[in-house]
């Protein structure tokens, strides 16, 4: 007989029952954390992407329908128009955007709205209209690069692309080769073997 007591046996199978149920419990937390975690970080990152995309594409908008405007001899819409477009998508970077990006929309924000507003080539006294107008509107793509910049800094998108590793053979599986056959399946030397000896 053995010297372990009849409640040994059951304890013991309940103890490590009780210690798997505990590491599937832990695992399980675990992953749903991570899960979570990797939610969190992608929504980050496409509600960022979404509002930098609408906000940059407004500025795009409107410069072109100032350069147009300027090229057709028109004057430029309003600056309660621009105002109106741009309201949303600038407030929704303001509130979502770190401090770099902010303050690079708010820089190519605030020179459209010189070229809508009160600042209006008309106003500068002592500098000809069009020249001054012309020179605001030749730094809106120098303005806006800077944006580009800070939103790729900030959602650390890389505009070039993967280099491959030095040493790319010999990272890849090897290649499945035939073997040389040096004698043939059946037995039989070949046709070439028999003339030579």
């Amino acid at each position: 007989m053995s010297d372990i007591p009849w409640w040994g046996l059951p304890l013991i199978a309940a103890l490590f029952a009780l210690a798997g149920a505990a590491a599937v419990q832990l695992a399980s937390a675990r992953n749903d954390y991570l899960r979570s975690r990797r939610k969190r970080t992608r929504r980050w990152y496409e509600e960022r992407k979404e509002a930098y995309v609408s906000l940059l594409s407004v500025f795009e908008r409107d410069t072109y329908r100032l350069r147009a405007a300027y090229d057709a001899g028109e004057k430029a819409v309003p600056v309660l128009t621009y105002m109106d477009e741009v309201g949303p998508a600038l407030m929704q970077v303001r509130l979502l955007a770190s401090g770099p990006v902010r303050s690079a929309a708010l820089a190519v924000h605030v020179l459209l709205q010189k070229l809508h507003g009160e600042m209006n080539p008309a106003a500068v006294v002592g500098v000809e209209p069009q020249i001054h107008f012309r020179e605001l509107l030749a730094q809106v793509p120098l303005v806006m690069q800077q944006f580009e910049a800070a939103i790729r800094d900030e959602l650390r998108i890389e505009t070039a692309p993967p280099s491959p590793p030095a040493d790319a053979e010999s990272r890849t599986w090897p290649r499945l080769r035939r073997p040389a056959r040096t004698a043939p399946l059946d037995g039989r030397a070949e046709v070439g073997q028999d003339l030579k000896a």
